[in-house]
């Protein structure tokens, strides 16, 4: 499995937001313990808000705070296409404003939780896929299905719900061409286009099913592994 493919799996066992041993962690994903430690610190460079240390565990905490304010998540995908729109602006002006002032934000934010400053290795083009926020927010709004690529692969999916990993992006799809749930990176998304037919929620496809068949995989693993 590729390092990338392997952080994502992390953040989704994580994103119970419990706090998972890392013995449990590596029985659960079949790695050894050395690079479940590796994992985390590279996530928590990235800007993926965890908590722990270890031999007592580690969690993703879901608070994203701009003191003294708190930040929405509609307010912060608003930093992040504002932001990445204006450092591409033709006026070097604009452009210099926004670097200038994406580092002033970068400078009162928890080093975890900041949202502006493009995230390191593994999702260095996490800045990539802002461009498709808006859209995929409307279609989430309306029920509109979307045709999207990621990759090589071309496929038609119903958007569920946004998430936010520190200074990463996913989407949770319903795709029609797999015909299983999905979690998009939207940094991977190549290409997006809204399509006018409507979706209406059907039994299996929803997000309160994905969350189901998502709770019923983190019973299947025993945590009968020490720290």
């Amino acid at each position: 499995m590729r390092r990338a493919d392997r952080l994502m799996n992390l953040i989704r066992h994580l994103r119970d937001g419990e706090v998972h041993r890392a013995a449990d962690i590596a029985a659960a994903m079949d790695v050894s313990l050395r690079t479940v430690y590796r994992d985390m610190e590279t996530l928590a460079k990235s800007g993926v808000p965890i908590e722990g240390e270890r031999g007592t565990g580690y969690r993703v905490t879901a608070a994203i705070t701009l003191p003294p304010l708190n930040l929405s998540m509609a307010e912060l995908e608003a930093l992040h296409v504002g932001l990445a729109a204006m450092r591409q602006a033709q006026d070097p002006d604009l452009a210099a404003a926004a670097s200038s002032l994406a580092a002033k934000l970068d400078g009162v934010l928890p080093e975890v939780n900041s949202p502006t400053t493009l995230a390191v290795y593994p999702f260095a083009d996490a800045a990539r896929g802002f461009q498709h926020l808006p859209k995929i927010r409307s279609a989430i709004r309306a029920r509109q299905k979307l045709n999207l690529t990621t990759g090589a692969k071309d496929r038609t999916v119903r958007p569920l719900q946004l998430e936010y990993w520190g200074r990463l992006w996913t989407c949770v799809v319903w795709c029609d061409t797999t015909r299983k749930f999905d979690e998009l990176r939207i940094d991977q998304i190549t290409a997006l286009r809204v399509l006018p037919a409507l979706f209406v929620e059907e039994e299996g496809k929803r997000l309160r099913d994905y969350r189901s068949a998502a709770r019923e995989d983190e019973t299947l693993v025993a945590p009968d592994h020490q720290p």
